[in-house]
């Protein structure tokens, strides 16, 4: 959550969140949500200071699809110890069967692939759970074609150790079904509500 918020700094606990995220899911809205799982430099044996109020608020909007954004990584937040195994008790819970994780940005590419290993490590979990990650460069204004595509080449040891079906459901075809889904749910609320 932020802290550019007034009178801050903003909670995954606020009312406020909540709010949105029951309107999202009454309209069919997606919500993608970027908060950090951690705080930067955490001491090693620290327990991820956001994950269980993360965990909670997925939990408490069972009907709104959420994403959260680069897995819970930040610019200077980095993975959490056992980050993959993390991502994967959530993703066999089903009380998390509504949440999505992004995988977009250089800075969450650059964990993935910063060894053989931890390649290896995150593309047995998503060759296991292939419909529950999508991928999106992140890229901020790219003044060329070879910077909108950064993100996407540096992913390129994870792209060779998914699955066919995995890979194209990561780069395409989960954010195909998601939005596409969201879109028609939208104009159904729309066409319920708007023109009365």
């Amino acid at each position: 959550m932020s802290e550019k918020t007034e009178p801050g700094p903003a909670s995954l606990i606020d009312p406020a969140i909540d709010s949105v995220l029951a309107t999202a899911g009454e309209i069919g809205l997606l919500a993608i949500v970027h908060n950090d799982m951690d705080v930067p430099f955490p001491a090693d044996t620290a327990k991820p200071a956001y994950l269980d109020e993360m965990k909670a608020l997925v939990r408490r909007h069972p009907g709104t699809t959420i994403i959260w954004a680069h897995t819970g990584v930040g610019r200077i937040v980095r993975p959490v110890r056992n980050h993959a195994a993390v991502l994967e008790a959530m993703l066999a819970d089903g009380a998390f069967r509504n949440l999505y994780f992004d995988l977009s940005w250089t800075e969450v590419a650059k964990y993935v692939v910063a060894s053989p290993e931890a390649t290896r490590i995150m593309a047995t979990l998503i060759n296991r759970y292939p419909d529950r990650f999508l991928f999106g460069t992140d890229a901020v204004a790219p003044t060329d074609a070879a910077a909108y595509l950064t993100t996407d080449m540096l992913y390129a040891p994870l792209w060779a150790a998914l699955s066919a079906d995995a890979r194209t459901k990561v780069r395409v075809g989960n954010y195909e079904r998601l939005f596409d889904a969201a879109r028609s749910k939208v104009r159904a609320w729309e066409t319920a509500h708007l023109s009365k």
